[in-house]
């Protein structure tokens, strides 16, 4: 069965930085889409960041661009987050999708979209 694996969340101050890291499980994501989500109180949840396999293209909404940085190696996602707002306060998932990404290299920006999500891990910025 699929499992993924949240970990690195927690309370940093407005400025620093935090690496989150999901560790997928029960089959191999190379070929498949894989980025992080977040969601904040009251608001939708959002694509923060995703790579549509591997090897293929990036994207990062327009609010975290030159400040975040998503990398991929083997079943294992990262998000680097750097210089880091009050307002980046979010639960962050993690999610993976079942449709293969190689084939097109088009990003997928919506949740329903994506098949297998992590448990949720909270980033809070103080200032």
């Amino acid at each position: 069965q699929v499992q993924l694996v949240e970990s690195g969340g927690g309370l940093v101050q407005a400025g620093g930085s935090v690496r989150l890291s999901c560790a997928a499980s029960g089959r191999s994501f190379s070929g498949y889409p894989m980025g992080w989500f977040r969601q904040a109180p009251g608001k939708e949840r959002e694509l923060v960041a995703a790579k549509t396999w591997s090897g293929g293209r990036t994207y990062y909404a327009e609010s975290v661009k030159g400040r975040f940085t998503i990398s991929r190696e083997s079943n294992t996602v990262y998000l680097q987050m750097n210089m880091l707002k009050p307002e980046d306060t979010a639960v962050y998932y993690c999610a993976a999708s079942q449709v293969e990404g190689w084939r097109t290299d088009i990003v997928s920006t919506t949740a329903r979209e994506y098949d297998y999500w992590g448990q949720g891990t909270q980033v809070t910025v103080f200032s």
